[in-house]
C-alpha cells in the first residue's frame, strides 16, 4: 500500500512542507505544536490525506520540554508503586488489581489546574513511582519523569513525613492513644515517637516517617482497633488538599517535598 492509498505519515508530510528533517518534524508533533484540520495531533505516525490541512503553531518551539511530575489521588483497589508503602499488611497485594498508572490520562486532569499548561501525550510516558501505597488504601501518589525528583523520593522516602487518616472500628484500650504515639514495637523493633491524634470518633491521624508494610494496622490492633480504611493526605510538604479521588494534577515548579 502506498502513501497515496493510505495517506502520508504526518512527520513525513510536515518535514516536506516546512521543509525540515524528519526528526525535527517529530519533535514539533510530539511537542503538541502541529494540527491537522485544526485539531492538535501528537503522533508522528498518524496518517494524513493530501486534502487535509497541516499547520505548525506560530509559537512552536524545539526547546527541550522539562520533565513533569504528576500527583494522583489514588482510589482504593488500585496498585501503585512497589506495593510496600505505608500501612500495607503482609500479603495484602491484590492479585490482578488494576494499576493506578492507568488513571493518568487527559480526561482525569483536575479542572482548573495549572492554567496555560498544555496536557500532552508525552506527559504520560516514562513515569516512575517511588511513593508506593497499599492497594486497599487511597490518597496521594507521585509519578515523575524528573530524575532529580525520582532520586530525592527514592533516597528520602524513609525520612519523608507522611500523614494518613485512618478509619478504625473497635474500642481503644485504656492508654491506647499514648501507646500509639510511643511505646509500641513492630517486627520486634521499638517504634520511634509518632504523632497520633483523634480526628473524629472513628478516625485517627498518623504523622510518621519510614512506614513499614503492615505497620499501621498492626499498631492499631495492639490497642484494640481494626483498620477499615487508610488515606494518605500528605507527603513531606505536598498535601492531597482538594484533589478529587481518581484525578491528578501537575506538581508546580515552586512546590517542594
Amino acid at each position: 500500500m502506498t502513501d497515496a492509498d493510505n495517506g502520508m505519515r504526518l512527520a513525513k508530510r510536515l518535514a516536506a512542507q516546512l521543509p525540515c528533517s524528519r526528526a525535527m518534524a517529530e519533535q514539533y508533533i510530539e511537542g503538541g505544536w502541529v494540527s491537522v484540520d485544526g485539531q492538535c495531533v501528537e503522533l508522528p505516525g498518524a496518517r494524513v490525506a493530501a486534502h487535509q490541512r497541516v499547520e505548525l503553531a506560530a509559537d512552536a518551539s524545539l526547546l527541550a520540554q522539562p520533565p513533569i511530575t504528576l500527583l494522583l489521588h489514588k482510589p482504593p483497589g488500585y496498585e501503585a508503586g512497589l506495593g510496600a508503602g505505608s500501612g500495607e499488611p503482609q500479603g495484602s497485594r491484590s492479585q490482578g488489581a488494576p494499576q493506578a498508572l492507568a488513571l493518568l490520562q487527559p480526561a482525569r486532569h483536575q479542572a482548573g489546574d495549572a492554567p496555560g499548561m498544555r496536557v500532552l501525550l508525552r506527559h504520560f510516558r516514562a513515569l516512575e513511582c517511588f511513593t508506593p501505597l497499599p492497594t486497599p488504601a487511597s490518597g496521594l501518589v507521585v509519578y515523575t519523569q524528573d530524575r532529580r525528583i525520582a532520586r530525592k523520593l527514592q533516597e528520602d522516602i524513609e525520612t519523608l513525613e507522611q500523614e494518613c487518616i485512618v478509619e478504625v472500628s473497635g474500642q481503644i484500650a485504656e492508654g491506647g492513644l499514648a501507646r500509639l504515639c510511643h511505646g509500641l514495637s513492630f517486627n520486634g523493633r521499638p517504634l520511634p515517637p509518632i504523632k497520633v491524634s483523634w480526628q473524629s470518633e472513628n478516625r485517627l491521624r498518623f504523622a510518621l516517617k519510614g512506614i513499614r508494610p503492615g505497620q499501621i494496622p498492626a499498631m492499631c490492633q495492639e490497642v484494640g482497633l481494626t483498620v477499615l480504611a487508610l488515606r494518605r493526605i500528605r507527603l513531606g510538604r505536598i498535601p492531597l488538599a482538594r484533589l478529587p479521588e481518581g484525578q491528578w494534577r501537575y506538581l508546580q515548579g515552586w512546590e517542594r517535598f
